[in-house]
């Protein structure tokens, strides 16, 4: 069973989140940011993994060290829950419509963590949810995965449905991703090793 699950607390935020890699529920989150909840049960549901996350933040400043926080963690967690990435496809690459919007995301968990955001959004604010955290939590999760991450709105109108588009196709990049492809014989790199 590929689990995980980890503790965090800082003077900021106290984190607790559990991964499981092999099941699909349960999916819970928690976080006191409404939309950014929203966000990660999409972002699970699409992987079709386990992912449960209870956060209390300093929200009464913003909601950046919460969302930034709950990204290391799950960063965290997907890259002990591989452990050595034996017979994972590593690659994942998605598109998503939501409504007027399209999404795409490829990613590599690779071992180099890379970010290459291409996406702006009209509005500043969906609910609690200051939108540029949506680049402050694909550069946490990446960096603390190891993944090499392309996100991109290739078009779109609505600042919702854009944000949506992208957690949905990192989900579902990220399921085809961490998937056990037994034609693969060891790790999937010429080198033997994905670091």
């Amino acid at each position: 069973m590929r689990y995980a699950e980890k503790k965090r607390d800082t003077l900021e935020t106290r984190i607790m989140v559990k991964v499981n890699l092999d099941e699909q529920a349960p999916v819970s989150i928690d976080t006191g940011v409404g939309f950014f909840d929203h966000m990660l049960t999409l972002f699970a549901a699409h992987g079709r993994f386990s992912l449960e996350v209870k956060a209390d933040g300093d929200l009464h400043i913003d909601p950046h060290h919460t969302v930034e926080d709950v990204g290391i963690v799950i960063g965290q967690l997907i890259k002990e829950a591989l452990g050595d990435k034996k017979q994972i496809n590593r690659y994942g690459t998605a598109y998503v419509p939501m409504d007027e919007s399209l999404g795409f995301v490829s990613l590599d968990i690779s071992g180099r963590p890379f970010l290459v955001l291409d996406a702006t959004f009209e509005n500043e604010k969906l609910g609690q949810f200051d939108t540029e955290l949506v680049r402050e939590f694909l550069q946490a999760f990446m960096v603390h995965a190891g993944i090499t991450l392309h996100a991109r709105v290739l078009y779109g109108l609505n600042t919702h449905h854009k944000i949506e588009a992208i957690f949905k196709a990192l989900g579902k990049a990220l399921g085809e991703a961490i998937t056990i492809n037994p034609a693969i014989k060891g790790v999937n790199s010429t080198k033997g090793l994905i670091e």
